[in-house]
């Protein structure tokens, strides 16, 4: 799942900048409270949604008497003019919420529509499609939830679970071997798993013997991939990383690589499009 405590915050923050301190003064203005309406979100673009649970939590908070029927589960692919969910209530407190809901809605599903696209590139071949940290910040939760609903996997969550030694880290610590010797000596206990950045071939040739738990390929050329996979041969998993597109992945994948990480997945996915029509009870 995700993280609720972030979630919740999110829509705290949602709700302050969306209804300030009058609320949403046109519903107020335009319906009688006792107007009773149902909201149906429809997709009008083919993808995957994500998020759903999120509509609940933002109809909770405004008004729990709101109540949200779900039409398909996270995951699942949509075609347009596809039925997602309904709420029914208020029709003031659906109208309130509702670009609070579509925009969570969108956006995790057009993260895993993104994915899907991208897990599909890489099929028929061994490799992972992976997202990185390049998130929304206080969304990271949130949007790795919707990689792993698009079919993708994720990379580390943050700085704390997994050792990443880039090349920031190699120039100063003067070299590949100083730097994983300088990991090994602060985590004595060994149970954060240790990944690698190499530019070159000759970086990969030298952290091999390191034992290290995943070599990250750095920007190389497919022909580099496919003679480090050759000098690898399974001795550790080899993830490709750097401007990695839909139409680059199929070729990416075919060098033999484990993983593709792929920064887009979280900063460059489009939303979804969705939308809300109104049906009076």
């Amino acid at each position: 799942m995700f993280d609720e405590s972030a979630a919740e915050m999110l829509i705290e923050m949602a709700l302050r900048e969306d209804l300030g301190e009058r609320g949403d003064v046109t519903s107020q203005a335009t319906l009688i409270p006792e107007t009773q309406l149902c909201g149906q979100i429809v997709a009008k673009a083919e993808g995957i949604i994500a998020g759903l649970s999120l509509v609940g939590k933002v109809y909770q908070r405004i008004d729990p008497a709101v109540e949200v029927r779900l039409s398909i589960q996270d995951g699942h692919r949509v075609q347009p003019g596809k039925l997602v969910c309904e709420v029914r209530g208020s029709g003031q407190s659906i109208l309130s919420g509702e670009r609070i809901a579509l925009n969570f809605l969108q956006r995790l599903s057009g993260i895993a529509s993104l994915a899907a696209q991208f897990v599909a590139a890489a099929a028929g071949t061994k490799a992972i499609i992976l997202d990185t940290r390049k998130t929304t910040p206080g969304w990271r939760s949130l949007e790795k939830y919707a990689v792993r609903m698009g079919g993708a996997q994720n990379h580390r969550m943050g700085l704390y679970d997994m050792v990443m030694i880039k090349d920031n880290h190699i120039d100063g610590a003067g070299g590949i071997t100083p730097a994983v010797q300088g990991v090994r000596d602060h985590l004595k206990d060994g149970i954060i798993p240790i990944e690698v950045e190499v530019r070159s071939l000759d970086e990969l040739r030298e952290v091999l013997p390191l034992k290290v738990d995943r070599v990250l390929l750095d920007n190389m050329t497919l022909e580099q991939m496919r003679e480090a996979v050759e000098i690898t041969q399974g001795q550790v998993p080899l993830e490709a990383s750097g401007n990695m597109s839909l139409e680059r992945v199929p070729a990416v994948a075919a060098t033999g690589v484990d993983f593709i990480s792929v920064g887009a997945l979280t900063h460059s996915a489009a939303a979804l499009d969705l939308s809300m029509r109104i049906v009076r009870l």
